[in-house]
């Protein structure tokens, strides 16, 4: 997938109806508020070298500053959301979905408040779980940011 197929589902994911249930999609998975899609997936770090391991993640990070430039001049600028600050508060309180998630396989999202939709999109890397590889992320969700 390139570029502009990110930008496209993640326009189309804008407007995208929410599913009554948690569960697989098209894309990825979607439940009540939210859609994650996966815009790219690696090997799993079993199936090969590390060092291959962080060349992809490195790649996918590129990737997602590409869709971020995109992003940026149609919705404005964001900042580089720091996940792990999420991922520590999940001990103390309960972190809606999909920040949640999204905090426990991924380090840093770019974050926008998407006009004229109510909604939330965040681009992320997920390379924080060896066993399911590293996945380029798309999030659409009406839940604000923690």
């Amino acid at each position: 997938m390139d570029i502009a197929q990110h930008i496209a589902l993640i326009d189309e994911l804008c407007f995208r109806p929410f599913p009554a249930e948690h569960g697989p999609s098209d894309v990825g998975f979607s439940g009540p508020g939210h859609h994650v899609a996966v815009l790219r997936a690696g090997h799993p770090l079993h199936d090969g070298d590390p060092g291959d391991w962080a060349v992809t993640a490195d790649q996918y990070e590129k990737e997602r500053d590409a869709v971020h430039e995109v992003l940026a001049a149609r919705w404005g600028e964001a900042d580089l959301w720091n996940l792990q600050t999420v991922l520590l508060r999940t001990e103390a309180e309960e972190i809606p979905e999909p920040w949640a998630r999204l905090a426990a396989c991924a380090r840093t999202a770019w974050l926008w408040q998407v006009p004229g939709t109510g909604r939330w999109a965040a681009v992320a890397v997920a390379d924080q779980d060896p066993a399911g590889g590293v996945q380029l992320l798309a999030v659409v969700t009406e839940t604000a940011p923690p």
